[in-house]
């Protein structure tokens, strides 16, 4: 089998909720939640043996209900948080929660791989994040690069922060921000900053992304109208401090500096449908991966607003002052951004991307139909990234 061929899963579930396992940087892993309405959910605990080019599963038990979004702890690879739908006097809330594998969920698996899914074991509920009468729960955000100590979670027109004590079996809210405004508002996506020592939030409601300071729980920059449509999801650029990505309804990728709002510094319209999902590669910023509802994935070589826009590693800094400079020197100009490859594997739409933390030329997606396939950067995008 060639190297840069795809390998597919399929998961007889219908599922949106895909993370990489973070805390996880030796084997390449990454765990889906699905949404059964009639059977006990799970999480599929999805190891890519890259060797062989085969996937091993291992399934667990989430019996509180169909998960919508689910999020690894940075720091110990048990540990994981979902949000998920549950049915309470008629009506459906979503909840979030805290969980732990069991501890020897990863024995026994190799031997018969049939055992787990016939018999899966039960994840443990390590705390429930009850914001009380707050809300139903969007999505839940550990500190990036944290100690797993900290999480976010944001519901309706809350974001509140949590401290998770006594290894994470006990949650205290520490602060609050509010959304205030006319209407129902309701943020529908986030993301944690791993700059400004991981100081700063970015949250998406309707058509805004505002920025928030989790010092004071301030509202810090707000892009009106970032999207014609619902915006669906958020990415920092991991070594460019002030770059954010957005995706959303208007079947739009908009990249931002925060710093100077108005306008997008950049707009990807390559996809003919909403698009869910956008994601940076974690070391090598110009490689952008966005899902849709077109049932494909894009993957997109962002080179000139990366931190290498002429083949090297450039700062900040000398980006600005390099603008009027040079002009006259065609060695320095930017390279050229463009469409790497664009993945049909999916039938179905592709709510989610993600990159794997253990290797950085892999990424996985998943279609609602419950199919997760794994790719690779193609392999000569790769060397002229690294030679």
């Amino acid at each position: 089998m060639e190297d840069d061929a795809p390998v597919i899963y399929g998961l007889e579930f219908q599922a949106r909720a895909l993370t990489a396992q973070t805390a996880e940087t030796d084997a390449i892993r990454f765990l889906v939640g699905t949404q059964s309405l009639k059977f006990d959910n799970q999480i599929h605990i999805i190891d890519f043996d890259d060797e062989n080019n085969i996937i091993n599963k291992n399934v667990l038990l989430h019996q509180a209900g169909e998960i919508w979004h689910i999020g690894a702890s940075p720091a110990d690879k048990a540990v994981l948080t979902t949000c998920y739908n549950k049915t309470c006097d008629s009506r459906v809330v979503s909840c979030a929660a805290v969980w732990r594998m069991p501890s020897d969920w990863e024995t026994g698996s190799h031997e018969s791989p049939d055992d787990s899914a016939h018999n899966p074991q039960t994840l443990e509920l390590l705390c429930q994040l009850d914001g009380g009468a707050r809300g139903n729960a969007a999505c839940v955000l550990w500190e990036p690069m944290g100690d797993g100590k900290r999480v976010i979670s944001l519901a309706d027109n809350h974001a509140l922060l949590w401290d998770l004590q006594e290894s994470s079996t006990q949650a205290t809210v520490s602060s609050t921000a509010t959304l205030e405004g006319k209407g129902q508002l309701k943020f529908t996506s986030g993301k944690w900053s791993p700059h400004h020592n991981c100081s700063q939030l970015a949250t998406a409601n309707d058509t805004s992304i505002r920025g928030w300071d989790l010092r004071t729980m301030s509202q810090i920059y707000c892009i009106e109208n970032a999207h014609g449509q619902l915006v669906r999801d958020l990415d920092f650029n991991p070594n460019r401090q002030y770059y954010l990505a957005s995706c959303g309804d208007d079947c739009k990728v908009k990249f931002w500096d925060v710093r100077n709002v108005q306008e997008p510094v950049k707009t990807l319209e390559e996809h003919s449908h909403w698009v869910w999902s956008v994601r940076y590669n974690h070391s090598h910023d110009q490689l952008v991966l966005t899902a849709s509802s077109d049932s494909r994935l894009i993957l997109s070589n962002m080179v000139s607003i990366s931190s290498e826009p002429f083949g090297h590693l450039v700062d900040d800094e000398e980006l600005s002052e390099g603008e009027d400079s040079h002009q006259d020197d065609k060695s320095k100009e930017p390279l050229k951004d463009s469409v790497v490859s664009t993945y049909e594997e999916h039938e179905d739409s592709v709510y989610a991307a993600e990159w794997s933390s253990a290797d950085p030329w892999l990424f996985a997606s998943l279609s609602y139909d419950g199919r997760l396939v794994i790719n690779r950067v193609p392999r000569a995008l790769k060397y002229r990234i690294l030679l």
